[in-house]
């Protein structure tokens, strides 16, 4: 991994999270374009933390595309792999906030240029280049894109990437529900880090027991070797090797919107491990990476979007020391 161009390489969509931003003077909904995608938020929280990291996938050749391309490039990532397609448009999110701030979305991608994304068009001397390739189930929703994440997939694994897996169910996404757990299936089978929900544990086993239902994955998936599941306000549990336990989140910040915690959340850990070269952690280094990533995940819910407002290394050690 330390031989490696990019600290960690992710595939799938960059998109516009429309965020609610108060009323206007006639009472209507007023919406901040966040520029967002899983994807490129959890490569933003790389960076900041002096990371170096590159994006694959597809915009539509169109003011939104380019926006976010560039404003990629301003968060540091590398964006030779992007692709602009001038016959669909850029995929739209429009995110709905409950009155804790907790978010839910539904998107105009039907289709997105991002599910126009075809295997022959992926930069396979970038993704060779990963240390971690990171991926989820967003990008394997529809064809064609859901071939062309198989393909990368592959070829990562084939080359050597530390894979890190985040499901990310979306199901409306999904005209056919029956293949949202096969496709999750396929991401489990393949990765060495995974970041999960409560909800996708539960969708994935079963069961309503976090470390039971872990310990189900970890017997039939021994492939994976980091469990991180993450648990909204309570935290995160996390298990590797003998190694498992649970850290609690940060109360003292004030949310406004939820959109990005969990990438920032993994973020942090990838960079980590990039940098350590392994999953060679002790129990005090898995402690610490997991209540470092707490942290960061705790001061993006603080802000709007996710992509451009990734807190920096200084706001997150200043969080802990207050905590």
């Amino acid at each position: 991994m330390k031989n490696k161009d990019y600290d960690v390489v992710a595939l799938g969509e960059l998109l516009i999270d429309f965020t609610p931003y108060g009323k206007s003077e006639q009472g209507h909904d007023i919406l901040e374009a966040n520029p967002g995608g899983a994807p490129c938020n959890v490569l933003s929280m790389v960076n900041s933390l002096g990371g170096k990291t590159a994006f694959l996938g597809k915009v539509g050749d169109d003011h939104y595309g380019h926006y976010l391309e560039e404003e990629a490039r301003a968060c540091l990532i590398d964006t030779q792999g992007v692709l602009f397609d001038p016959n669909y448009f850029t995929t739209l999110a429009f995110v709905h906030l409950d009155d804790t701030g907790d978010r839910s979305f539904s998107f105009a991608r039907k289709p997105g240029a991002d599910m126009m994304y075809l295997k022959d068009e992926v930069r396979t001397d970038i993704l060779g280049s990963a240390g971690i390739f990171h991926y989820s189930t967003v990008a394997m929703s529809k064809e064609p894109e859901r071939s062309t994440m198989h393909f990368a997939v592959d070829f990562a694994k084939k080359n050597g990437c530390l894979m890190s897996f985040d499901p990310n169910i979306r199901t409306f996404l999904w005209e056919d529900q029956g293949e949202i757990l096969a496709q999750m299936k396929l991401g489990l089978a393949a990765c060495d880090i995974l970041k999960i929900s409560e909800e996708e544990l539960l969708a994935a086993t079963g069961i309503d027991d976090i470390e039971k239902s872990v310990q189900i994955l970890h017997e039939e998936y021994p492939n994976i070797k980091l469990f991180l599941a993450t648990l909204g306000k309570k935290g995160c549990y996390y298990r590797l090797g003998d190694i498992s336990g649970m850290q609690g989140t940060f109360t003292n910040v004030k949310t406004i919107d939820t959109t990005g915690a969990g990438d920032t959340f993994i973020g942090c850990c990838l960079y980590r491990i990039a940098q350590k070269g392994s999953l060679d952690f002790t129990v005090t280094e898995l402690s610490e990476m997991i209540r470092h990533a707490n942290a960061a995940a705790s001061l993006i819910t603080t802000r709007r979007g996710a992509m451009r407002v990734v807190p920096t290394n200084e706001e997150i050690e200043d969080l802990l020391q207050k905590s």
